[in-house]
């Protein structure tokens, strides 16, 4: 699985069936048609939070990670934390709340 962050970077770290780096601190799972994740994505780079970005159309494992996540339904935003916790379409402030930010 190739994964993308916010940065532009690319990094490949399993951690909890998700792909969390040093630099990122969760991944948020999406679709290219999903307007509830690109408006999810512009709000967090505004608040310079980091993050790696799948899209679970292009990878397989991935919507099984979406789908774990989501009582079987491959709902987007999802993003998974190095915890393994996850948060099904949040608002920045549930994002920022989690984070302790």
């Amino acid at each position: 699985m190739t994964l993308t962050s916010s940065s532009g970077s690319r990094s490949s770290h399993p951690i909890r069936g998700g792909f969390v780096s040093a630099e990122n601190q969760f991944v948020l799972y999406s679709t290219p048609w999903c307007g509830y994740c690109h408006r999810l994505k512009s709000q967090l780079q505004r608040e310079g939070i980091t993050f790696s970005e799948v899209d679970i159309e292009a990878e397989p494992e991935a919507a099984l990670i979406v789908e774990q996540a989501n009582g079987g339904n491959q709902t987007v935003p999802t993003l998974v934390f190095a915890d393994g916790s996850a948060l099904t379409n949040p608002s920045v402030a549930q994002v920022k709340e989690k984070l302790g930010v």
